[in-house]
């Protein structure tokens, strides 16, 4: 896409609204493990932030704003959601996938929940985000 057939209002609308999709997202990633959410639904509204972004601006400047190949999110992702479930096996000897939860206390906060269900989660996370922001980069490859 260039920038030229891009809206200044869609534009505007990226900037704003980027930092709230994704601190959404991150409440939905917090909040999976006990109630409605998690890593895939938050990983969909974070890659629905970084769309807008691609749609107002292009890939490249996308692609700078993540940071990462998007095929790093992708094995990085399956790797923390692989290795939350040995955690379990290593710990007490519990079958593979075993949740395992500390609890952490934190000044000001309380007590802080800390779970494999919540590492998986956070690898589901990293593997939706890296696998539609690929898809998307390969789709605004085609129209250039």
């Amino acid at each position: 896409m260039n920038n030229t057939s891009t809206s200044l209002i869609l534009q505007v609308i990226a900037r704003f609204l980027l930092p709230m999709l994704l601190l959404f997202s991150v409440f939905l990633l917090l909040r999976g493990h006990d109630e409605p959410g998690g890593g895939f639904i938050a990983g969909l509204v974070a890659s629905s932030a970084f769309a807008l972004h691609l749609f107002a601006f292009d890939a490249q400047q996308t692609r700078r704003l993540i940071g990462l190949d998007s095929s790093y999110l992708m094995g990085g992702g399956l790797l923390i959601s692989t290795l939350s479930g040995f955690i379990g096996v290593l710990k007490s000897g519990s079958p593979f996938l075993s949740a395992v939860w500390w609890y952490v206390q934190v000044p000001g906060l309380g007590e802080l929940k800390i779970s494999t269900p919540l590492i998986f989660d956070i690898g589901v996370y990293l593997v939706v985000l890296g696998m539609v922001t690929t898809l998307l980069f390969s789709l605004a490859q085609l129209e250039e």
